[in-house]
């Protein structure tokens, strides 16, 4: 981290070679049938998982106590996933009754026009306190991302580029923040998106790339929310080396809970095994309770 509070990981690069021969495996698969496949098996009712998760938070304001934050992550429009695909999953997400909605990054897998098929279900999501939304590192192909933004933006989705907001219960106030990429962002500012955040607010931070919780958690932030790593998306013994640390884990940074979500999309193939399509369902409890 710089003196400016910047963070950054190296972004990761493939040869041509490996990306054509997954250019050509996707587009078999999605030439199959893949989309209606993925749509059928993992996304209908009963197909994908309400993931539960506690935050135990010391002097929680009661404001707060129970307050619900839900959890979509990795959506990967494209060749599996578009028009009418979310739909159960939206359902699922507003029968949470969540008081925020919050998307953690990959909307799209290479191109921003990705992202359209999925504006008729993602602007039905509504919660009392807004709606908010960080990009991942998929979202900064073509450096097209403000595109993007700008279709949340009609949509009533905010997303928080090294930005935070406060919400106020009340009787307890919530900081909400956002971190750009850490792999694919011009500039990810810690210090810049922490800053509207007071010492006496319950701090949540949204950051796509779960591999710098520990450097973001602190006393006052109750939960890092990630996602990226699809929980290895084929979670079998010989493909674990091949993917992300903290697929899918929940780790504990002393008051900070590092939660990675496995995503609702997929890459390359219409499948996931051991690794079920998920929203989370965060809710803040007092620490006694």
């Amino acid at each position: 981290m710089s003196e400016r509070g910047a963070l950054s990981l190296p972004p990761r690069r493939y040869s041509k070679l490996w990306l054509a021969f997954a250019r050509t495996v996707e587009r078999t698969a999605a030439g199959l049938g893949g989309r209606v496949f993925y749509r059928r098996w993992f996304l209908g009712p009963g197909r994908f998982r309400v993931r539960e998760e506690v935050a135990r938070v010391k002097a929680l304001p009661i404001g707060l106590h129970g307050f619900c934050i839900v959890q979509l992550s990795d959506l990967h429009g494209g060749r599996f996933m578009g028009e009418g695909d979310l739909k159960h999953v939206i359902a699922a997400v507003l029968e949470q009754r969540p008081d925020v909605v919050v998307l953690t990054g990959d909307y799209i897998t290479s191109r921003w026009q990705e992202v359209l098929g999925l504006m008729s279900e993602l602007r039905k999501l509504e919660a009392p306190y807004g709606v908010f939304a960080i990009f991942g590192n998929h979202d900064y192909r073509g450096r097209n991302e403000h595109r993007i933004a700008e279709l949340f933006r009609d949509a009533g989705i905010v997303v928080l580029r090294n930005q935070s907001v406060r919400i106020d219960t009340g009787n307890g106030t919530l900081g909400l923040v956002g971190l750009e990429d850490l792999e694919e962002a011009k500039l990810v500012d810690e210090l810049s998106a922490r800053a509207a955040v007071r010492p006496e607010d319950v701090e949540v931070v949204l950051c796509h790339n779960p591999n710098m919780a520990e450097e973001l958690a602190r006393p006052q932030c109750a939960a890092v929310l990630s996602g990226h790593t699809h929980g290895n998306q084929i979670d079998l013994p010989g493909f674990r080396h091949l993917g992300p640390e903290h697929a899918g884990e929940r780790r504990q940074f002393g008051a900070t809970a590092a939660i990675t979500n496995v995503g609702l999309g997929v890459i390359g193939l219409p499948l996931r095994i051991g690794a079920p399509a998920e929203i989370v369902r965060l809710t803040l409890v007092a620490e006694s309770v």
